[in-house]
């Protein structure tokens, strides 16, 4: 399958990698970093993978289901964290991993 049957899936993890990206820099600002420890390092987690996915999708890469399967594993665990966090760029974080998550978990399949 070529790059452009993706596009749909690389718009979702862009908007799932930014999303993340500026939920751990508000993370960082939080007056209770420690209690957010968690919320930051699966964003970054989050963030990377899906960075990732995008740049393998745009290169057609030949591990797209098990990439998929990873991503959607990282991005539901960034998105359940996110959750417990009453913060709007956590929820909006948690709304766009989990989405992402369906996706990638479409996509593994």
């Amino acid at each position: 399958m070529s790059h452009e049957n993706y596009q749909s899936v690389i718009k979702t993890l862009h908007e799932c990698m930014t999303a993340c990206n500026h939920c751990y820099d508000a993370c960082l600002k939080e007056e209770d970093v420690k209690m957010m420890a968690e919320c930051i390092r699966l964003d970054r987690e989050c963030a990377d993978i899906c960075a990732y996915l995008e740049q393998a999708l745009g290169r057609n890469t030949p591990f797209v289901s098990e990439l998929a399967q990873v991503c959607a594993t990282i991005c539901e665990a960034c998105g359940n964290e996110c959750k417990k966090h009453n913060h709007d760029h956590c929820q909006n974080c948690a709304e766009a991993c989990l989405n992402c998550a369906e996706e990638c978990k479409k996509l593994a399949s």
